[in-house]
């Protein structure tokens, strides 16, 4: 039986959620001139619901400008919602000021897409891991040398590397620099807003392997914001797929690059490179045509049927909701995918 994905909760009661995200909204202001009567919006993230686990990793992925990345940021409060909840242990993270809301940040970290921007140039490599920890409070003097020597142990830096600045280091080196930074305060919650994009292909399963093991070690929840499949298949326990603001599938890795049923989706691993040639012949492909459309002016109904080979004149005028098709298995579409193979399933 379908079942909306707030129903969902009513069945799962025995688990705990980390992370709560409910109805979020995010537009900006995009109105030009003095005189505009009506204001214009550009809806970067617009009504979108999704959990995480304790201690698991939820992949998001997406073209640029889906507003995966914008996600993160409002996860860590470094934008104001529009409207929606951002529940953390149970507390609604948009309702907390001062003090309350410092703290909390604590437990929430975040690893950027940069490693060489996200490093202050002035700052010594001590220097950069030791700052949450004493803005925090958490240690100072010889504690605070010994703590900042066992981060860099752990990331795999040497400890002569301490006295040098960011410049002095490669990508993959700078992001590990990053790494220690985000978990020197033993967070509960890591953001990573596309960690290894930027980095060599070699480096980037040193560093996807290197934040698997600190997963285990210190017991971390990632969201882990990407627009490369392999990454996010290597990485994450389930994985959300967004266009133009929405979340259109979600589910469990597995399924979904075994049974994706949103026909993004299956444009999406259509699009990744296969180097058998023998396996490439059969692949079934899905081409994606033309561009995502302006999310200050988003189509009408479906937001992905103006590039859908499959769309029909239901899809052009009403909008789908996020349902659960299968079970564990959610998507917002009118006509899923059987199989993944481009056979419609009407509702």
């Amino acid at each position: 039986m379908v079942q909306k994905l707030e129903q969902v909760e009513t069945q799962t009661k025995k688990e705990e959620y980390l992370l709560e995200v409910k109805g979020l909204k995010k537009y900006f202001d995009v109105t030009e001139g003095l005189f505009k009567k009506e204001r214009q919006y550009l809806r970067a993230v617009d009504n979108i619901d999704f959990f995480v686990r304790q201690g698991e990793t939820l992949g998001i992925v997406g073209e640029s400008g889906c507003g995966k990345s914008t996600t993160g940021n409002l996860i860590m409060q470094l934008l104001d919602k529009t409207e929606g909840e951002i529940i953390f242990e149970g507390v609604d993270l948009s309702k907390l000021k001062g003090e309350a809301l410092r703290k909390k940040r604590a437990e929430i970290q975040m690893i950027f897409q940069d490693p060489f921007s996200s490093l202050n140039p002035r700052m010594r490599v001590f220097d950069i891991i030791a700052e949450p920890l004493k803005t925090h409070g958490v240690a100072k003097g010889k504690e605070l040398e010994n703590q900042v020597y066992e981060l860099m142990d752990v990331v795999g830096l040497d400890r002569s590397y301490a006295r040098r600045y960011p410049h002095e280091f490669s990508g993959g080196q700078r992001q590990r620099i990053g790494i220690a930074r985000a978990i020197a305060l033993k967070p509960k919650l890591i953001i990573c807003d596309e960690p290894v994009s930027a980095l060599d292909v070699s480096i980037q399963s040193q560093i996807l392997n290197l934040m698997s093991k600190l997963q285990k070690e210190f017991q971390l929840t990632y969201i882990f914001i990407a627009h490369g499949l392999p990454a996010v298949k290597h990485i994450s326990d389930r994985v959300a797929v967004m266009y133009l603001g929405k979340i259109v599938e979600i589910t469990t890795k597995e399924k979904l690059f075994d049974q994706p049923l949103h026909p993004y989706t299956e444009g999406l691993l259509a699009a990744v490179p296969i180097p058998d040639p023998t396996l490439r012949d059969q692949k079934h492909r899905i081409i994606i045509e033309g561009d995502m459309p302006s999310p200050a002016n988003p189509p009408s109904g479906c937001r992905f049927h103006t590039r859908c080979p499959y769309a029909q004149d239901k899809c052009r005028s009403e909008e789908p909701s996020l349902i659960e098709e299968k079970p564990d298995h959610f998507v917002a579409c009118h006509f899923p995918l059987e199989k993944g193979h481009g056979v419609l399933i009407e509702k």
